[in-house]
């Protein structure tokens, strides 16, 4: 019994160096570096963001912009808000978009009034 208890804790160091990488890929795609299609997809949104201008219209925001991650909808009071997410940044290591990695456009009767966290948060005064 002192035999086996010695060669296991003899044996033991040897054993803990041992290490086995496995990759899916996914950490070598979407955080490779600065020429990965995610980066210079959200670099093109962040481009074509700042360069609108208020009263941008709906429409012309989504033939530069094409289709939005997220999008919301709300009439009150006679007037339709419409709020365009669009991914910007990148904040999860797991591939999927969500709403806090996004630029919120929004959109007061088809025109755009605003972009950025402050003029969305507003909107739930309204």
């Amino acid at each position: 019994m002192k035999k086996v208890l010695l060669i296991a804790a003899l044996t033991a160091p040897l054993l803990t160096g041992c290490v086995i990488a496995v990759s899916d890929g996914e950490a070598e795609t979407h955080w490779a570096g600065n020429n990965s299609s995610w980066e210079k997809h959200h670099q093109s949104n962040r481009e074509t963001i700042a360069s609108l201008g208020l009263d941008t219209s709906y429409q012309s925001v989504l033939n530069q912009l094409k289709t939005p991650d997220f999008t919301e909808l709300l009439k009150k009071d006679g007037d339709v808000y419409q709020v365009l997410f669009y991914a910007t940044q990148s904040i999860h290591s797991d591939s999927k978009t969500t709403k806090d990695e996004c630029t919120p456009l929004v959109f007061k009767n088809d025109k755009l009034i605003g972009v950025g966290d402050s003029i969305y948060n507003s909107l739930s005064a309204i």
